[in-house]
């Protein structure tokens, strides 16, 4: 008895299994043999993954290569050497370019904090508070939407990309509410190119926010009417957008942006 009809007698479900892998296999050599295109599309992916210029992360410090990231991929997105994303750095890159924002002995509030970031704002010779909902590793458990905190607590807010998980007008109305009359809250959330906010409350289900709105926790799409929104909750509004050399030599997504908020009297 060979050791190939052995084998196959002495494990019938497993050969069959290891028999039809190698077919399977030897099918997609076959095509890629036939589909040049395919090939060099595939060889295109496999090199871009791996980073297409050297950039440098402002939070790490590292310089080199920064990896591919999502579905679908965002090349330059992730710092191999952190794991800090394009709006991690962005953010970093904004309030190292603006230190007299955070003044001394301000008492500072991070909604779903990002450990980038907590670790930057540490730094700073602040009253630092962390919050969420769903997580135990928090100074404070808050529901951004009907926050258990008094009126004017906080000096600065930082809440990015989390009102597009939520109510954004009753966690907008909270946040201003908690917040001292020369405060400030720095928002991020995804924008698009869109003229409108896509929203609707009857899509509900996990698969189908991922089809509607790109993520499944995701409850809607941000259009350029986002800045309208943030002005009818009741703030002024900077916006700050990343853009030209300072996006490149850091791996940011060009045109993402910072909106800055004070209260509006």
């Amino acid at each position: 008895m060979g050791i190939r009809t052995g084998f196959r007698d002495a494990a019938p479900d497993i050969y069959r299994r290891v028999r039809k892998g190698y077919h399977i296999a030897r099918l997609f050599v076959d095509i890629l043999r036939r589909d040049e295109d395919f090939l060099a599309l595939l060889r295109d992916v496999s090199v871009k993954s791996r980073g297409t210029s050297e950039k440098e992360c402002p939070l790490c410090g590292f310089t080199g290569f920064f990896e591919a990231w999502g579905s679908p991929p965002r090349w330059n997105a992730r710092c191999p050497s952190c794991g800090s994303l394009e709006r991690h750095r962005y953010l970093a890159v904004f309030l190292n370019r603006t230190p007299s924002l955070i003044t001394n002995g301000a008492v500072l509030l991070h909604f779903a904090p990002e450990n980038f970031i907590a670790a930057l704002l540490k730094k700073s010779d602040i009253r630092y508070m962390s919050a969420d909902l769903a997580r135990d590793d928090v100074d404070l458990k808050l529901n951004i939407e009907n926050i258990n905190v008094s009126d004017g607590q906080y000096d600065i807010i930082v809440c990015s990309h989390v009102l597009e998980h939520v109510d954004d007008r009753r966690a907008l109305s909270e946040l201003r509410r908690i917040l001292k009359p020369n405060g400030i809250i720095i928002i991020m959330v995804p924008v698009t190119g869109c003229d409108g906010t896509y929203e609707d409350n009857t899509i509900r289900e996990s698969n189908e926010r991922l089809i509607h709105f790109g993520d499944a926790d995701h409850v809607r799409v941000y259009g350029a009417d986002f800045m309208q929104i943030l002005t009818d909750a009741g703030f002024h509004v900077r916006v700050n957008t990343a853009f030209g050399k300072e996006a490149v030599k850091f791996g940011l997504i060009m045109g993402d942006k910072i909106f800055l908020c004070r209260k509006a009297a």
